[in-house]
């Protein structure tokens, strides 16, 4: 009987051990889950999924997805500012600008104006103003120039000649300002594009690239020159400090790009 009763009491404290033991095990599970689930990099992976998709930053990503490599990739210290002297001798001496804005822009505003202007006075022989009929200044124009090498032009070579005085003259102002500058820019495009040939026909190319002549630079070398940056601003626009930015920016609808 005692036996018996020993037996049965040794059994009941094996099942009570047996169910201490399990419930220690789950809760000692349950407490490895808990602090696992509050690690810092549980936590800023969740934090990275809570957050809306436009607020999730390449660089947080990174340092979930790499973990302590990324850590020590943030705590190297920060590149060395680029220089001056760096831009001038670093890769992007070879590197194109594709954006005229800002910075950029600022030499077309010089080149524009004083293009421009010295285009003027080509525009104004024989008086202050285009087309002198009957200066001696017109006049030689008319018979040296026109009428020998644009004689395939239909009409009177005084209107063609009165022609270029108004476009070199009106446009030269017009480019300078930077008011309707394409449609000067291709005017004067124009009237260059004629000089070039003028000289090409009445002089040759003079021995170019290496031949040398009197008066140190070819005869079609201004007008070409001139060709070539009424070209630029006939594609690209008057740039900043012009008429047409002003008149853009109050009728454009267009969103800028940034």
């Amino acid at each position: 009987m005692t036996y018996s009763r020993t037996s049965s009491c040794l059994c009941f404290s094996t099942r009570n051990l047996s169910m201490m033991n399990a419930k220690s095990t789950r809760s000692f599970l349950a407490t490895l889950m808990l602090l696992a689930a509050l690690s810092p990099s549980s936590l800023a992976f969740s934090t990275l999924h809570d957050r809306p998709k436009s607020f999730v930053r390449p660089d947080s990503l990174i340092l979930v997805s790499h973990g302590p490599a990324a850590l020590r990739m943030s705590s190297e210290p920060e590149a060395k500012k680029e220089t001056t002297w760096d831009r001038i001798t670093g890769p992007k001496l070879f590197k194109t600008v594709t954006n005229w804005n800002g910075i950029h822009s600022v030499p077309l505003v010089p080149l524009r104006i004083m293009t421009g202007l010295l285009m003027i006075h080509h525009g104004s022989e024989g008086g202050l103003g285009p087309a002198n009929f009957g200066t001696p200044e017109f006049q030689g124009f008319v018979d040296y120039i026109v009428k020998p090498y644009f004689s395939f032009l239909p009409g009177s070579p005084d209107i063609w000649s009165a022609i270029h005085d108004y476009s070199e003259f009106f446009g030269g102002i017009f480019f300078a300002l930077g008011f309707l500058t394409r449609p000067a820019a291709l005017s004067l495009l124009v009237t260059m594009l004629s000089a070039v040939y003028f000289h090409l026909s009445a002089s040759g190319l003079q021995g170019f690239p290496l031949g040398h002549v009197s008066n140190y630079s070819y005869d079609f070398e201004e007008p070409l020159l001139y060709s070539l940056i009424f070209l630029m601003f006939w594609f690209n626009g008057a740039g900043p400090l012009s008429i047409d930015s002003i008149i853009y920016q109050n009728i454009s609808t267009e969103e800028e790009e940034e």
